[in-house]
């Protein structure tokens, strides 16, 4: 598909109740309600804390694709690209129906209910579900490996959002998304079963390629059997890790949901159309794998000594993400003064050597959270 047919399904077919970062169960909710046949929704387990763990079956296909999101609770837009997918499928006019004469899709949109309602990465316990593989310890984990052995898929999607401090390689480009092919041994060996996942990444990078170049990351493939993917990928199932990233100014992560569908769109196309045998793995390797060049906002050439005894350097500032009245707000957290040439700021603010002292005039400090700094006779506001 070309980038103009893959634009004008997301325009037709974005959902419209689903919005920003705070995506729960109550969010998904109707939208699972007003799902009729073809579609098959079930309840397939519950949470720590009781919440149902729902799933989505569509399809006749003999090609069999597993996919869950929100395995942590504050990944939410690959969630909210789901349900964009899902309502090109509920149109059997539109050009994807072939798609499900193909393929059979089972989704869980949201694995872990407790996390999405806490916006936390951890479920209730609190445990890291993405590193629960093997233990099984948590009712989520056991309901994920219980549909991976009863559905058998053949291809695995894990889908994750990552923080905006990633870029795409030592480089000033963002990794607005990463894909990962996971290891299934110490060796992190290129078994036939990776270069099927490497093989579908290297599509949906060159549609990527076309829309956001240069801002296509691949994920560090550090082998951990207690990981879901390289578990997975160990039953040599093919499982690609997606990981939704920032774009500029895209806090709410909306333009990014449009790469996601994008890359969904790619992947399921590609799937259904072709025998995925992983000949062209090797472009996997083309794409950079990420660094962590980035900080929320920089503060360049800031005085934080005093005017007697000045000392210029960089002020590197992180937004920490906080659940209020189920609105996500970003504050704005000092997270270390240094020289940060290396380093880029998705905003920067040059001081001139002039002193920047936080909101009491007291002196910037590391691990502050501040919603303003003054430079020379001029507030800057650090909120977005």
């Amino acid at each position: 598909m070309n980038i103009t047919d893959i634009t004008q399904l997301y325009n037709r077919n974005k959902e419209p109740l689903l919005n920003g970062r705070y995506i729960t169960n109550s969010h998904i909710k109707p939208l699972l309600e007003n799902l009729e046949a073809p579609f098959e929704v079930s309840e397939i387990g519950t949470s720590v804390l009781g919440k149902p763990i729902s799933a989505i079956k569509i399809g006749q296909g003999q090609k069999r694709i597993l996919l869950w999101s929100q395995m942590h609770g504050n990944e939410s837009t690959t969630t909210k690209a789901l349900f964009d997918f899902i309502n090109v499928l509920k149109d059997s006019s539109q050009s994807l129906a072939y798609i499900t004469e193909v393929c059979t899709f089972y989704i869980i949109p949201i694995l872990n209910p407790d996390g999405a309602e806490a916006y936390t990465r951890l479920n209730a316990t609190p445990v890291d579900l993405n590193r629960d593989a093997q233990t099984l310890s948590q009712p989520e984990s056991k309901v994920l490996r219980a549909v991976y052995n009863d559905f058998k898929p053949h291809y695995c999607f894990n889908l994750h959002g990552q923080r905006t401090i990633f870029s795409a390689g030592s480089t000033n480009k963002t990794a607005t998304v990463s894909f990962l092919s996971p290891a299934q041994d110490e060796n992190r060996s290129i078994t036939d079963s990776r270069k099927i996942g490497m093989d579908i990444i290297a599509e949906m990078n060159s549609t990527l390629q076309q829309l956001i170049p240069g801002k296509v990351g691949r994920y560090d493939d550090s082998f951990n059997i207690n990981c879901v993917g390289d578990s997975f990928q160990s039953f040599n199932v093919p499982t690609i890790l997606f990981e939704a990233g920032h774009f500029e100014n895209d806090y709410d992560r909306d333009i990014t949901r449009f790469y996601i569908f994008s890359s969904y769109v790619t992947a399921f196309n590609y799937i259904a159309t072709s025998d995925v045998s992983g000949a062209n793995y090797n472009e996997y390797f083309k794409i950079p794998e990420n660094d962590k060049c980035f900080y929320d906002i920089i503060i360049r050439d800031a005085n934080v000594g005093t005017e007697e005894n000045p000392e210029i350097l960089d002020v590197g500032i992180l937004f920490v993400e906080k659940l209020i009245n189920k609105t996500i707000a970003f504050s704005a957290k000092v997270e270390t003064i240094a020289l940060l040439s290396k380093f880029y700021g998705h905003k920067e603010i040059n001081a001139n050597k002039m002193r920047v002292l936080a909101p009491h005039e007291e002196a910037v400090v590391a691990g502050a959270e501040i919603d303003f700094v003054t430079i020379g006779n001029g507030k800057f506001l650090l909120k977005l």
